[in-house]
């Protein structure tokens, strides 16, 4: 007498179904998200490369044949171009530099308790909501010695002989955006460094303190360690935001003057929206996209390769 093996037999269709259902439910979930994201980000980078290799300029109607590398063959041999790559990593390494160690410092006189911390907390946030554009307007009025008082104050400081505009000189013109550009993004280190610090058990930093830690191995054996992870996302994406803001060089300063403040970011803003050559503009954006995903992957396997001494 011979016995059924039941489970041999096939799973009934319907059961199928539902494993099949049940293994693609998280992707269901994910897809109006991932459709969002082709179609307001990926669908746009993909034409906006398209059109690094072709002869687009938006006046000329005989225009729009593809010419493969001829644009990057002309960025090579574009010396405006190396000018903003230069002028794009003073304007970056300074810009983080100086926002990164004064936000951090903010943080931690913040994180103190004193009278009216509340208060002065609102008023040192206060720059990060002022919109880009007229954070830039105004510190350019300040730079004006007919209205503004800082030629003023830095020829009393021994800085100037005479109270002049330092965004007329092509050899001091970088400063002004970089003042503009620090004085409007320290809130972001201050803001999301302070968040880090008050989420650090207080309980650690009185036990190092009863073992006689000092101020200063407390925060470089405590508070160093439990910021690291906020420390490097946030140089990461403020390096990212600064290196394409154009915002402040072109309301303060137009790139000038004898484009001692041009940067890539404001570069690509000419040539596409005053000499309207969206070809080589996109060939331009093309190059500084593949700088900024190398110094990305670097600093993230630099991150990953001290974690895993750690």
């Amino acid at each position: 007498m011979t016995t059924l093996d039941l489970s041999a037999s096939p799973a009934p269709p319907h059961a199928l179904l539902r494993r099949i259902v049940l293994k693609a439910e998280p992707y269901l979930y994910c897809f109006p998200a991932l459709f969002l994201i082709a179609a307001i980000m990926l669908v746009p980078l993909i034409v906006g490369l398209s059109y690094a290799f072709r002869d687009l300029v938006l006046l000329d109607p005989a225009s729009g044949d593809y010419i493969g590398l001829t644009h990057f063959g002309e960025i090579w041999a574009d010396a405006n171009f190396w000018n903003a790559l230069q002028n794009t990593a003073i304007w970056t390494i300074v810009c983080v530099a100086l926002q990164f160690g004064l936000g951090l410092t903010l943080a931690l006189l913040l994180n103190q308790p004193f009278r009216g911390r509340g208060l002065i907390q609102a008023l040192v946030f206060l720059p990060w909501a002022v919109p880009s554009f007229l954070s830039g307007l105004n510190w350019a009025w300040m730079f004006n010695p007919v209205i503004g008082p800082l030629p003023y104050v830095f020829q009393a400081l021994g800085l100037m002989q005479t109270p002049d505009n330092i965004l007329s000189s092509p050899d001091h013109a970088i400063w002004g955006p970089i003042i503009a550009m620090v004085w409007w993004g320290i809130p972001f280190f201050a803001i999301t460094l302070l968040a880090a610090l008050q989420s650090i058990p207080k309980d650690i930093y009185e036990a190092a303190a009863i073992d006689g830690a000092g101020a200063v191995e407390r925060f470089r054996s405590i508070t160093l360690p439990f910021l690291a992870p906020t420390m490097a996302i946030t140089v990461l994406l403020r390096t990212v935001w600064i290196a394409n803001s154009a915002d402040l060089i072109v309301v303060m300063t137009h790139g000038g003057p004898a484009d001692s403040t041009q940067i890539l970011a404001s570069y690509i803003f000419t040539q596409a929206f005053q000499r309207l050559d969206f070809g080589y503009a996109s060939a331009l954006a093309a190059v500084m996209l593949v700088l900024l995903l190398a110094y990305a992957m670097a600093l993230v396997a630099v991150r990953q390769t001290l974690l895993a001494r750690h």
